[in-house]
């Protein structure tokens, strides 16, 4: 009840004093928590990265960081309080004062601000602010094909390489309270997903880009007239004319995007393909099967949007994405073979399907593609799938959600029909072959 949907990212509907509360309440309820500021820019970017979308819509609160989103929310019927990522940041600094707390800014190599810069400036606002500044490197994305623990599951944006010898021993010797990470987007959010366990002491993780360049001068925020007449935006393409284009993102792609998800697609299906992926044992096929993540039981095949590519195209891209292999050879693949609108069950994001893609159902494709490689080279990504099997293709109606059963009998038919030209019928739900 305290949060809208907004493309599909929940964003909270709390007040200034009501994110503070539970703020407070997040550093006493003795669990960790992460926190994200979520702004137009944020949401354009988990349109094309799921990993970032799926982190987005787990965070224990996501506050609205952008003008673009008060509109959105005026148009969804809420009155959204704004809150700069850099005015958080203060509050927390100062809560932290307050209570005795450490805060341990977790500093991106190539930042404007270093660590002792950053430690003086803060002291002059907070001279008792138990504040320390460790230096990551360049580190901060992670391989989503990797689960915790896995020692090569860190990716840079420049070189793959982990965080510097001996960063979570120094993190865990200062026991930090509260963590400030100052990689940027998407890349501070996956960061603290992936590593908020690592640092046991933590109660508070959050991703605050640039803000600290403001304490130490790096960077001159706008105005406070200007900032609450909600023109920051203008302020920085003035300030930084170089900037344009993400500036053209968030205050123009960001608002037609909205409309479309709003206005446009509850009226449209969104274009999806199926991927039906086979191997050949003796004289026996076996279809790959997946568990959705946050819906245990549920087997269906690997599926995902077209966004605008051909069938053959679109189905590589998602088997590669979420079974972290291209060793397919496709085979086949075949248009509009299923219709259905999407219900009110919860999505691999957490929110539903509707909210998450705005249509009102999908018209499903299938590509058939042969698995060429071997199974070790299977890796699922986490946010779209818990488990993976291998079924007999006999058994692949019985063997999927109920709500699956009708696309794979379509899906069988095409299969047999073009892998081994074998005739088939169904009889309650079962498969009966007759070989040639």
């Amino acid at each position: 009840m305290d949060k809208i949907n907004i493309l599909g990212i929940n964003i909270s509907t709390l007040n200034k004093d009501e994110v503070l509360e539970r703020i407070g309440s997040f550093l006493s309820d003795g669990r960790q928590h992460q926190i994200v500021t979520p702004n137009p820019e944020f949401i354009l970017e988990a349109r094309n990265d799921e990993e970032f979308f799926y982190i987005l819509n787990r965070a224990d609160l996501a506050i609205p960081d952008g003008v673009g989103l008060k509109f959105a929310g005026w148009l969804l019927g809420k009155d959204l309080s704004r809150i700069t990522g850099a005015d958080l940041t203060d509050d927390l600094l100062r809560m932290a004062d307050e209570k005795g707390l450490k805060v341990l800014a977790i500093n991106w190599g190539k930042a404007l601000s270093r660590g002792g810069e950053i430690i003086e400036a803060i002291r002059k606002k907070f001279p008792t602010l138990k504040m320390y500044v460790s230096n990551i490197h360049e580190t901060g994305v992670t391989d989503p094909f990797r689960k915790h623990g896995d020692e090569d599951y860190f990716k840079n944006k420049f070189r793959s390489e982990p965080p510097r010898p001996g960063f979570f021993e120094e993190a865990n010797g200062i026991a930090p309270d509260i963590a400030l990470v100052t990689f940027g987007a998407p890349y501070q959010e996956k960061f603290i997903y992936h590593n908020l366990f690592r640092i046991p002491s933590l109660k508070i993780a959050i991703g605050i880009g640039g803000s600290l360049d403001f304490y130490t001068g790096k960077t001159k925020r706008a105005p406070k007239l200007v900032r609450t007449a909600g023109l920051e935006w203008l302020w920085r393409l003035w300030r930084q004319p170089w900037r344009w284009k993400r500036i053209y993102r968030a205050v123009f792609v960001f608002s037609w995007k909205f409309f479309k998800w709003r206005f446009v697609k509850p009226f449209f299906y969104r274009s999806n393909v199926v991927c039906m992926i086979y191997k050949k044992e003796g004289n026996d096929y076996k279809i790959l099967l997946v568990e959705r993540q946050n819906d245990p039981g549920h087997w269906q095949m690997p599926q995902g949007g077209t966004g605008g590519e051909s069938l053959e195209a679109a189905g590589l891209r998602e088997m590669r994405e979420e079974l972290g292999s291209e060793k397919f050879r496709p085979v086949c693949a075949s248009k509009n073979i299923w219709k259905y609108k999407f219900g009110n069950r919860v999505s691999k994001y957490g929110v539903t399907s509707k909210l998450a893609r705005g249509y009102k159902g999908q018209k499903q494709g299938l590509l058939i593609a042969e698995f060429t490689g071997k199974d070790e080279e299977i890796r699922i990504n986490f946010w779209d799938h818990r488990d993976w099997k291998w079924i007999e293709a006999r058994d692949l109606v019985e063997g999927v959600h109920e709500t699956r059963k009708g696309i794979s009998k379509k899906c069988l038919d095409k299969f047999y029909g073009q892998v081994n030209q074998e005739k088939y019928e169904v009889k309650d739900q079962k498969i009966h072959l007759s070989y040639k």
